[in-house]
């Protein structure tokens, strides 16, 4: 059995506080006490098991992908064909691990390799069985990888997703409840960190990106360095693209794997850009949520989740072309000030929309423990839209506002 496969994940709550019910902001989940959490053990599903943690439940982790060899093989072979001869291995692998506690929910974080019969055996042993996925199951981009999981839509007691287009595409598929939620930072995971001057000599940098290459990158960074645009790119894939000539010297390494590392590229950059998935129909990313939490400068496509998020040229820069995105990049590397008074203000924004694990997490469970008959066939977790109309303008720092205290790593 591989370590990797199992972890329990204490809770950091007190017994007597969560005994009954617990309370995050305003927001209250009842009779929480223990959770089975499948998913991959790292990253940010990692980052929401521990979240949950905090939340006020005891939560034991079973990695489906642990029991599969680790090879270029397998991960392309459950890739296109869906996991086919895999699905029963791992269904059986799953059950045999599962400790003898008697958990009072089970999440299933993303779900490629669980199909319907795993989740109907968890449905028999612990009652409500719910999923989370921040990818796009239902589009074309990633060929059969979700073939178990859209199998499986129908057998689970809520489906949450990221993206509008997801809601009437998982009912479809035969959901019977559905929650639409925001992306979110994690509060530890993307706190903003102390930077001292030998981190600062190591990462700094001007204008970053933290991402791995797709297509349309390529030729968008390329015309950004055609455009003067003094570039850092950290990142799998990019030898890939066609501009590799043109993208090598502004390539700093493959993907950030240690939390620390990224966190320090995005909080020693001057700006930090977000670039979209077009194959995963993305109108924000992780990044639009970690980088303002992390205190960095969040420079993004113009989208009208983007604009719904964060007050545009207030608390975050958009564009819409690679035009664009120079100028402004190149206009916010001469003006320190205003880049401070971003960052500050973005961080601040983020906070308040509550696009964070816990906020978005608390609210899921909220709506995963409804009696079956207060459930509606569609909810949304939209705070941050809700809160563009409402979130009060004097909170932000504006240029006849004193200069602010200047960054860590600057």
């Amino acid at each position: 059995m591989s370590e990797a496969a199992l972890q329990p994940v204490k809770s950091t709550t007190s017994m007597a506080s969560r005994r009954n019910q617990m309370f995050v902001g305003s927001v209250r989940v009842t009779n929480c006490r223990s959770l089975l959490y499948i998913g991959t053990n790292s990253g940010t599903s990692r980052h929401r098991a521990l979240a949950l943690g905090r939340l006020g439940y005891d939560v034991f982790i079973i990695d489906p992908a642990a029991f599969l060899p680790h090879s270029r093989f397998v991960s392309a072979w459950t890739w296109h064909t869906g996991g086919l001869f895999v699905e029963h291995f791992v269904r059986r692998k799953v059950l045999e691990n599962i400790p003898s506690n008697n958990f009072d929910l089970v999440y299933v974080d993303g779900g490629e390799l669980a199909g319907p019969s795993l989740i109907l055996e968890l449905k028999n042993r612990f009652g409500s069985v719910i999923n989370y996925n921040l990818d796009d199951p239902y589009g074309r981009r990633d060929g059969r990888r979700w073939k178990l999981y859209l199998r499986s839509v129908p057998f689970y007691d809520l489906v949450v997703v990221v993206r509008d287009s997801n809601v009437p595409e998982a009912i479809a598929r035969g959901a019977r409840n559905v929650l639409r939620a925001h992306r979110s930072a994690d509060e530890i995971a993307h706190a903003p960190r102390q930077i001292s001057r030998q981190d600062w000599q190591k990462w700094g940098s001007e204008i970053v990106f933290v991402g791995t290459w797709m297509p349309e990158r390529g030729h968008f960074m390329a015309r950004l360095i055609e455009l003067g645009v003094p570039l850092s790119i950290y990142g799998g894939r990019w030898q890939k693209a066609r501009e590799w000539p043109v993208l090598r010297s502004c390539w700093r390494g493959a993907t950030l794997e240690r939390e620390q590392d990224y966190a320090m590229a995005i909080q020693c950059a001057k700006v930090s850009l977000g670039l979209l998935s077009k194959g995963n129909r993305d109108l924000t990313t992780q990044r639009s949520f970690e980088i303002p939490h992390l205190g960095g400068v969040l420079c993004a496509e113009r989208t009208p989740e983007h604009s719904e998020l964060y007050r545009e040229d207030e608390e975050a820069v958009f564009w819409s072309s690679p035009e664009e995105c120079a100028e402004k990049c190149m206009q916010l590397l001469q003006d320190e000030p205003r880049r401070k008074r971003l960052a500050m203000n973005g961080r601040r924004r983020c906070l308040h929309n509550g696009t964070t694990n816990q906020k978005v997490l608390a609210q899921v469970l909220q709506q995963a423990l409804l009696p079956d008959d207060a459930h509606s066939s569609f909810a949304n977790v939209k705070s941050s839209a809700e809160a563009a109309g409402s979130y009060d303008s004097k909170h932000l720092l504006r240029s006849d506002e004193p200069r602010l205290s200047r960054h860590p790593c600057e």
